[in-house]
């Protein structure tokens, strides 16, 4: 018998939206064998369409705002985006600059978001984070 845990993986696709780099390397390091989120069937895959979980990083530049808006708008329901950094929550450092469209709520208003404070965020926070996205999609209907 499967156990539940395994009936519904997340797969994830990574959008970096202006980032430094600093969330980037902390969702890599989730990946590696220390903390092996692959075991739970947390997947990074190559393409929104197969993707239940948005992670984003970094602010939302305005030259990242319609292809932030493309790739949510290609991911089947139901989606979760997980905003990862203080950038992509309030703008962080960047807070108010010439350059931002704006945090992930303005940006995307109809987006059910988990947010993963922190800069950047210890690993076990992002996987904190992705927990609780997947409970949500369980119990939107995404978990059989």
């Amino acid at each position: 018998m499967i156990s539940k845990s395994f009936k519904k993986s997340l797969w994830i696709f990574h959008v970096n939206s202006g980032s430094c780099n600093g969330c980037d390397i902390e969702i890599v390091a989730a990946l590696t064998p220390r903390y092996d989120v692959e075991r739970f069937g947390i997947k990074l895959v190559g393409s929104p369409r197969h993707a239940d979980v948005m992670a984003l990083t970094g602010p939302i530049t305005s030259d990242m705002e319609d292809k932030v808006k493309r790739v949510y708008e290609q991911m089947p329901d139901p989606k979760v985006v997980l905003v990862v950094g203080s950038c992509g929550i309030s703008g962080g450092v960047f807070h108010e600059s010439y350059h931002l469209a704006g945090p992930v709520n303005k940006v995307l208003p109809d987006a059910t978001c988990v947010y993963v404070p922190g800069c950047p965020p210890r690993p076990e926070a992002i996987i904190d984070g992705v927990v609780k996205a997947w409970k949500f999609l369980e119990s939107a209907g995404g978990g059989e």
